[in-house]
């Protein structure tokens, strides 16, 4: 795996004063969708009798991430899909911060609070992560359930948001974060290892995987 070093990128609908800015929409026309005529809901003695159907909006939403993964994949390829994904796990890591440091009543988490929100986010959306390994510069956590469960087989640019979830609160509150996945379910391993670096190699090589910095 080759290093990567993940900068904090600046929405582009946004101009410098705040609003929207003035510039023209790029086009996609190989994401053009045809018009669907839609009709007017059933009134409430028409509807179907309880059906043995398994969706629900937790199936759902899975399946419609990892729809919107897989078509990324496809089209523009794993390495640019990633890119979307890290820019959504940025801002994810950025709010989940607040609001661990907010419930905390911190300014800062703790190398060793670091590692518990990150279990404790994962517990939340029913993933199974665990830290097996822990020391003053790195946080091995192992792992045995995605919180997209099935739905992330085959869909490897999912897992950005672990790792950019995972490196944007370490950055933050540490300075610095590099996380190396080394083993993922959506590759098909029977569980997860992510290793979470809080401190830079002392030869100041990047090594493998993703560096974050706290942001200005």
């Amino acid at each position: 795996m080759t290093a990567a070093r993940t900068a904090r990128i600046r929405p582009l609908s946004e101009s410098a004063g705040g609003g929207l800015a003035d510039e023209p929409r790029p086009q996609y026309p190989y994401l053009a969708m045809p018009r669907v005529q839609t009709q007017a809901a059933s009134p409430p003695g028409n509807r179907l009798p309880l059906l043995d159907v398994p969706l629900e909006r937790d199936v759902f939403l899975r399946a419609l991430i990892r729809h919107l993964a897989g078509t990324l994949q496809d089209i523009v390829g794993l390495q640019e899909a990633e890119g979307f994904v890290t820019i959504v796990g940025q801002r994810m890591g950025d709010e989940i911060n607040r609001m661990y440091r907010a419930a905390l009543q911190v300014d800062q988490l703790s190398p060793e609070q670091i590692g518990q929100v990150c279990v404790d986010l994962k517990r939340r959306i029913q993933g199974e992560f665990s830290i097996v390994e822990q020391t003053d510069d790195r946080i091995v956590f192992e792992n045995t359930a995605c919180p997209f469960a099935e739905k992330v087989i085959g869909r490897p640019s999912l897992c950005m948001m672990t790792s950019n979830v995972f490196g944007t609160i370490a950055s933050e509150n540490a300075g610095y974060g590099r996380v190396v996945l080394e083993k993922t379910i959506a590759n098909g391993d029977p569980g997860c290892r992510v290793v979470v670096y809080l401190q830079r190699s002392p030869d100041g090589h990047p090594g493998e995987g993703r560096e974050y910095v706290r942001s200005e």
